[in-house]
Order: C-alpha cells, then structure tokens, then sequence
C-alpha cells in the first residue's frame, strides 16, 4: 500500500501519493495546475454614502484617498457600475437583489416616521450568508426601515449591529430628525437592540472601532461577512480638525470640510483592512467598496465630469465609484467595464461564500464575479434605473401605445440609456476651484417642456448629446421595454407619517412603535 503525504500550499492542501508528490510540485510550479482553496472567503462590503464620481483619488480628484486609491488599484476598478440615486432604493437592491420597483420602494427614501421597509417576503444577502455558514455582522448606516423589530437588521440575518436606524444624524450628537412630523428629532444609535451613549463620539471612528473589534474577536473557525456602510461621507458637514488642515489650499468651505470628511473614512478603511491582515484573514477576503448614490453638490460632494448629482437620474446620481480587491481575483490591476448594477452584489456574493439563492424571489440581479475576476463577458446588457409614478407627471405623452413618457423613468440598454419624466437636476457641476466655461454647465434642451432624452453612454458618458430624434426607432423599443417593466411593479410603499413614531413618546430615541 502506498503511502500518502500531505502537502501545504499557501492556497490550499493536498494529499497526494509520496511518490505523486513530486509531479504535483512540478505541475504546480509550471502553472499548468493550480491549487484553489475550497475555504469559504470572508467577505468584507464597504459603503460610502454620498460619495462623489470626483471624490476618489483615483479620478484625478484634489481629495486625498490613499487607501482607497491602492485597494482600487491592487483589485479591479468597476467604471460601468451603477447604483441608484438615493440611500434606502441603493441599499434595499443591494440586500435583496431586486430592483426597487420589485420591492414597492421606489419612490424617495424610507422616512424615519413611516411605516415601512424592505419587505420581509424574501431573505437578505445577510441571511444567506448565516444560511450558508458566515458570521454575520452590520456596522453602520441601515436606512431600510424600523417601524416592527421584524425589520431590524438582527432580525434581518445580521448575528450583530451596531449604528443608526436611519439618515442623516449629527455625526457627534447621533441626534436626527424628522420633516414629515414637526418637533420630531430623537437619539439614533443603537448597539443590537439597546440604545448606546456615544455623544460626543465621531461616527466613523465609532464604526470603524466596532468593525475592528469584531474582526480581531471572530472566531476563525467561520467565514465572516461585514457589512460596512458608514454614515460617512453623506451630510451634516462635520470632522474633526485635524482632517481638514491638510486641505487649506480648497477656497470652498463645503468642499474642504467634505474632503476631511473623505479621508476620515479612507483612514478608517485602512484601521479596518490592516486588522484583517493582523488576524491573518486578508489573505482569504473579497473586499467590495461602493457608493450608495451620486455626491450632493449642495453639501460639498461632486460628480464631475458626469451630468447631474444624488436624486436626479442622470449619470451623476447613478454612476458610482466601485471597486473589488481580493486575493481570489483571477485578474487584477485593471479596469472593468462591463455593466454591473448594485443588485449584482446579491448572487454574487451569496454564490462566492458557497450559499443557494433557494428560497428568493425572482431576483433582477446577476452573478458578476466571473466577470469581474476573470474579465469574462458581461452577463448584463440591460439595466432599469427606475420607474416612479409618483412623481408629478412632466409634459406630454408621446405614443399611446407603450410607456407613459411623462412618468419620471430611466433605462439602460446596451449602450442606449433613456430617460423620461423628471429626471432631477441636469446641470453639469464642476468641483468649486475649477475653472471651465460656463456653457459646459449649462444643459440645453429642446424646450423646457421636453421630457424625454436620449444618449448612447458608452460614445458620450457626460450626456451631452441628446439623440431621440436622430433615432427614433430606438427611442420606441426602449419605451416598450420601459412599459415591460412597469407592467411587472409592484404598487409604491410609501406610507403617511405616523405620529407614534415621535421620539418624544418613546424617552426622545428613534425605534420601533409598532
């Protein structure tokens, strides 16, 4: 009986027959076989919010993103990759894999004093990943609704959490409020269930501190998924000092206090990939970092060259910075292209960890990691950035027999992308130091009735070119798509304002009133 040896590579281990095992080091070192670990890899998922098309160092943009910059560079950069042009439509899409016209969430943000949230009819990416062995940690920014313990993040496959329900708190007093409800502000941070004093605490350096806790704490015996998404680097404007110092030469007060803001959260990154490598998981982690939506210009962010910024379908509310970086990549140090929506992350990452998709609804993603690891073909030619039949209808319909064109909608196909309605602010906006002609920020239309746009993105990614009446064929066959899509909606969710909900009847902290 022959003997067996057991050889250790650093991707893996193989038994082998003693006298095999010298044919296998010699294949094994001529790359005509490869060892691939069978090892479930952690999975880090990092979200900025509101973070600009500009704002990373990487697109010639004067903020100071180190980190970012080599992660970015060391992985594959994703510049076809879209997201949506608002917080809670990014993030439900993101943890379910549906389109947001699949989840009644379509239409604006889930507000703290309304009773909703990403439904609970299909599991998150959170509970596939514990489904499929992962321990499951939330870190950060939820925004997918309160109203019920039913949809808080531990009840949403996350074995922990620590963060805001909502948006938009000072980032020291962890206070937020409500428009929709008057004298409506309260206290929103929590860890799992309990409500946590951290005032005077900066929230991204709270994040951040908890994320390394948990990964210097993980037992190594499971695969780990941590979700990321910091407040960072999204409105009010606040960080300490010492991070805007560096940026005395920014004239714009806004823009200055926002680039301090950016690499506040690049450092944080650093603290939270470095404890990887500390714990020895780096090497076995795919790292996904994504924005949420397009920069608000209003609170210093900004999307230059693109057209438009968060809230608007233009490509500044959509075209987010991405990238993945993780020692499973087959190819790295490039640029990908190829079309990749938010939703993709779902299938991707619930198959990547070893999960099944049983038990889903239909889902409107795709699994991409061929793609991104391997530069394969895309699996996605078509894109719906959304359909919202509540906002006001704009101008005059067109054709009778497909998609409303006054409904406010956008669709990529290909190359083609359309948009219809109102799609939101349409202005080109330049960071502030930069000099450019006038007339490269100014958008010209037709007439200010005009309520539909056409462009070919991959030849004219600014939007500058507007094509329907050069092509009208395909300005119908995107409309009969659009009304394909809008044939399988579901109804809007977006309740009135409960009064319940009020902090002031529940000792001043946002939380469940149902």
């Amino acid at each position: 009986m022959l003997q067996e040896d057991v050889q250790y590579y650093r991707s893996g281990i193989i038994v082998c027959y003693r006298k095999m095992c010298s044919i296998i080091n010699l294949l094994l070192l001529s790359g005509i076989i490869h060892c691939v670990s069978s090892k479930q890899p952690n999975i880090l998922l990092v979200v900025a919010d509101d973070y600009g098309f500009h704002d990373i160092g990487y697109h010639n943009s004067e903020i100071k993103t180190p980190t970012l910059n080599r992660l970015a560079g060391e992985g594959v950069k994703l510049e076809n990759y879209y997201v949506q042009p608002i917080c809670t439509p990014t993030r439900s899409q993101l943890l379910s894999g549906r389109y947001q016209i699949h989840t009644g969430l379509q239409h604006g943000i889930i507000w703290w004093s309304q009773p909703n949230g990403l439904p609970l009819n299909s599991p998150t990416i959170a509970d596939k990943l514990k489904e499929a062995g992962y321990s499951t940690h939330a870190v950060g920014k939820w925004h997918l609704g309160f109203y019920k313990k039913e949809y808080l993040p531990t009840s949403r496959g996350f074995d922990s959490f620590f963060g805001y329900l909502g948006g938009s708190e000072d980032y020291y007093a962890h206070t937020t409020c409500d428009s929709l409800i008057p004298n409506s502000c309260g206290y929103d941070l929590r860890d799992n269930l309990t409500v946590t004093n951290q005032t005077g605490r900066y929230s991204t350096h709270l994040f951040t501190e908890r994320a390394v806790d948990i990964v210097k704490q993980h037992d190594q015996n499971k695969p780990l998924f941590l979700y990321l998404p910091y407040q960072a680097v999204h409105g009010p404007l606040q960080v300490p000092d010492s991070y805007v110092k560096q940026y005395d030469f920014i004239q714009d007060k806004n823009r200055r206090i926002y680039a301090g803001m950016v690499t506040c959260m690049d450092e944080g990154v650093k603290n939270v990939t470095d404890a990887f490598m500390e714990a020895g998981f780096w090497n076995n982690t795919i790292m996904i970092f994504t924005t949420d939506n397009g920069g608000q210009v209003l609170a210093g962010g900004n999307n230059w060259p693109l057209r438009g910024w968060k809230g608007s379908l233009w490509e500044g509310g959509m075209h987010g910075v991405g990238f993945v970086h993780g020692q499973a990549l087959k190819n790295k140090g490039y640029v990908n292209d190829a079309l990749i929506h938010v939703s993709d992350w779902y299938p991707t990452l619930v198959k990547l960890g070893g999960g099944n998709l049983n038990g889903t609804l239909p889902l409107d993603g795709f699994d991409q990691w061929a793609t991104i690891s391997e530069d394969a073909p895309a699996v996605r030619s078509e894109l719906l950035h959304n359909i919202d039949p509540m906002t006001k209808l704009a101008g005059k319909r067109m054709f009778p027999d497909t998609f409303d064109n006054r409904i406010r909608a956008a669709l990529r196909v290909g190359d083609w992308k359309i948009l219809t309605g109102k799609p939101g602010d349409s202005h080109w906006v330049p960071p502030p130091h930069l000099q450019v002609d006038k007339n490269l920020t100014i958008p010209c239309t037709n007439s200010q009735d005009q309520n539909l746009w056409l462009f070919n993105i991959k030849d004219d990614p600014n939007e500058r070119r507007e094509l329907s009446a050069v092509y009208p064929d395909i300005v119908k066959s995107m409309l009969d798509r659009l009304d394909y899509y809008s044939n399988t909606a579901v109804p809007v969710r977006y309740p009135n304002p409960d009064p319940q909900a009020n902090p002031n009847l529940h000792g001043g902290v946002w939380g469940p009133w149902e």
